[in-house]
């Protein structure tokens, strides 16, 4: 799956350098994923979530979190916001 793009995962890394292994491996993880759909996607990253049109990861053992939309069909994954778990707890990622 291309991934598209990393700079979020960059400058949220830079906010909490703490978090840059498990984003790294995360978006290693998303780039070699090949998948046709949600419930596909489920086998790899179980604790992914779909709601409201985006598909929500859990990363660093529920640190973080990474809000995405996937196209399936392109194989393409667009990053719309990284966040710790408290940030994404305050519900401002639906905000658009």
């Amino acid at each position: 799956m291309r991934v598209i793009s990393k700079r979020p995962i960059r400058e949220f890394c830079e906010l909490h350098p703490e978090s840059k292994p498990a984003m790294e491996e995360w978006f290693r993880k998303m780039e070699q994923l090949t998948v046709a759909s949600f419930p596909e996607l489920r086998k790899s990253f179980n604790s992914a979530d779909y709601v409201d049109g985006y598909t929500l990861f859990n990363v660093g053992g529920n640190k973080y979190r990474v809000v995405t939309v996937i196209h399936y069909d392109k194989q393409r994954l667009y990053i719309r916001q990284v966040m710790t778990h408290a940030e994404y707890d305050r519900n401002h990622w639906r905000q658009p």
